[in-house]
């Protein structure tokens, strides 16, 4: 989304993303640094149980490849190449974890699962730093095909953010006004005019 782009008219889809627009979508309410690396490290270990547990229950090691694979293949046709191959990585580094740390009993993975997915939004309380999300909201309404599909992108949004973005520390309306929403960055653009 260049400057004076607007949202796809493409409705929201499962397997079609416009990844640029949810890593948009994304800096409305993660434009701040710490609250991606927790969302991170909140999502190793939300995955580290859900494939610890594949893993307790099949006690096979390639059973956690197939996964972990159909995950990558999803992923691939709407990911840039560097997010993917960081997404390959992650996801190596959860498999290895599994596969070399001791393990623990299941019903840890049982227990890490709930605690890990609040600790991503008690996040929220400490970094409260928003943008209006108002064209978003739009297009990606709540309900079960957004939430599968912030199932599957969360961890390349915030590795895209992490490891690629121009500036972690800046608000979401410095690194990328028109990513903030088409009427919020003419705003910007118009209060930049008037002041120069």
């Amino acid at each position: 989304m260049g400057n004076g782009a607007r949202l796809s008219s493409r409705p929201m889809q499962l397997w079609i993303v416009e990844f640029h627009e949810l890593y948009a979508r994304h800096l409305c309410r993660h434009s701040q640094l710490g609250i991606n690396v927790i969302h991170l490290a909140a999502l190793f270990a939300v995955w580290y149980a859900v494939y610890g547990l594949l893993f307790w229950l099949t006690g096979i090691e390639w059973t956690l490849a197939v996964p972990a694979l159909a995950y990558l293949a999803v992923l691939a046709p709407n990911l840039p190449l560097r997010v993917l191959a960081a997404t390959a990585v992650y996801l190596g580094l959860i498999l290895a974890a599994v596969l070399l740390l001791p393990q623990p009993p299941f019903w840890v993975y049982l227990i890490m699962i709930p605690v890990f997915y609040k600790v991503q939004s008690w996040s929220h309380k400490f970094y409260t730093v928003e943008t209006d999300m108002t064209e978003f909201n739009a297009k990606y309404t709540k309900g079960s095909v957004l939430f599968v599909v912030l199932l599957w992108y969360e961890v390349p949004i915030v590795l895209n953010h992490l490891l690629f973005a121009p500036t972690p520390a800046l608000t979401a309306t410095q690194a990328a006004p028109a990513q903030v929403g088409p009427a919020r960055a003419a705003r910007d653009h118009e209060t930049a005019a008037k002041a120069s």
